[in-house]
């Protein structure tokens, strides 16, 4: 775990305030426009660091790692991580196995890859690929068993349940102005101010070193999430080999894109549309998104152009960065 660091304008001021800490390898910020600000970036943090002792895979005695330890048998977890391993099984279904919590094993092979900058083994990555299949997930009230050597890898939606439970949170105090931000999973608490009531969230340009953004985006109570190939990879022969993977061949996915990101209400709803959307590609990607209610879409292409939804710039204030 990181140490905070706050920076604080004013102790009563409609300034913003605001805190980083570092959970799950991520950082966080949260910014809050409020009085006593600290103290409730203070609980946010605590918030990250429950969950990081329920959900993480590589923390030994988590909820994940106990049950991905369990060597087959069934174990009873905090209700919390029932309903997120319900949610994702959830999200497998509707997208019939493109997303899907049970890849825990071969995302630990390529986690591991990116790590040392080398390619692993075939044979590994098939043998791990056969472990993967949301129906080796069964859940009978609080408890959970695995089969079939699975593992569940949580990556995928953690970051936006956890945005979520922290902007249920800061409602529930009466904290009606804030911007939280885990890792470039982004979600605002209520309107920036009366007076200027949008934020305005920077799509990066896709491999940039400096981060410069491609796009912009302009939200009021909404999340945006982003999956791209930049954010986690390495070359091989000037080959990128990234963590968005493409479960039917246990490689990286090969497609016309480099990033998609999802404009929407609910952060656990960005985090697994990211990732499914970016695998469907393109084409069948923007068709899906255009058939979700209140959902919208930006899509960086390999050439580095830009698609969006239909709602983008109508619903949605967006604007290309040149």
């Amino acid at each position: 775990m990181c140490t905070c660091i706050f920076t604080t304008a004013c102790s009563r001021s409609p300034e913003p305030i605001s805190g980083t800490g570092c959970y799950f390898d991520t950082v966080i910020t949260i910014t809050l426009y409020c009085d006593d600000a600290q103290h409730y970036i203070d609980e946010c943090f605590a918030i990250a660091a429950e969950y990081e002792d329920l959900f993480s895979a590589t923390k030994e005695g988590s909820d994940i790692y106990n049950l991905n330890h369990s060597d087959g048998q069934a174990i009873t977890l905090n209700p919390e991580t029932v309903t997120l391993i319900r949610e994702g099984i959830r999200y497998a279904k509707e997208s019939n196995g493109t997303f899907d919590l049970s890849v825990g094993n071969l995302s630990s092979i390529w986690q591991e890859a990116i790590k040392s900058q080398k390619l692993p083994q075939q044979n590994d990555v098939v043998n791990a690929l056969s472990t993967v299949s949301w129906e080796n997930i069964v859940v009978k009230g609080n408890e959970v068993k695995l089969s079939n050597d699975a593992r569940i890898d949580l990556g995928g939606i953690a970051k936006g349940y956890i945005a979520d439970r922290m902007k249920e949170y800061l409602l529930e105090q009466g904290i009606q102005n804030g911007l939280i931000n885990l890792g470039g999973n982004v979600s605002a608490v209520g309107p920036k101010s009366s007076d200027n009531p949008m934020y305005t969230i920077a799509i990066q340009k896709p491999f940039s070193e400096d981060g410069e953004a491609i796009a912009s985006v302009k939200i009021t109570d909404q999340s945006v999430v982003t999956s791209g190939t930049y954010q986690r990879y390495f070359k091989v022969e000037d080959h990128v080999y990234h963590h968005i993977l493409n479960l039917t061949t246990g490689y990286p996915c090969e497609n016309d894109l480099n990033s998609v990101t999802i404009i929407c209400d609910k952060s656990i709803d960005g985090d697994a549309l990211s990732t499914t959307v970016f695998l469907m590609g393109l084409k069948d990607g923007l068709k899906y998104v255009e058939n979700l209610p209140d959902t919208e879409a930006v899509f960086i292409t390999k050439e580095g152009k830009i698609k969006t939804t239909s709602g983008m710039g109508k619903t949605i204030p967006f604007q290309e960065i040149k």
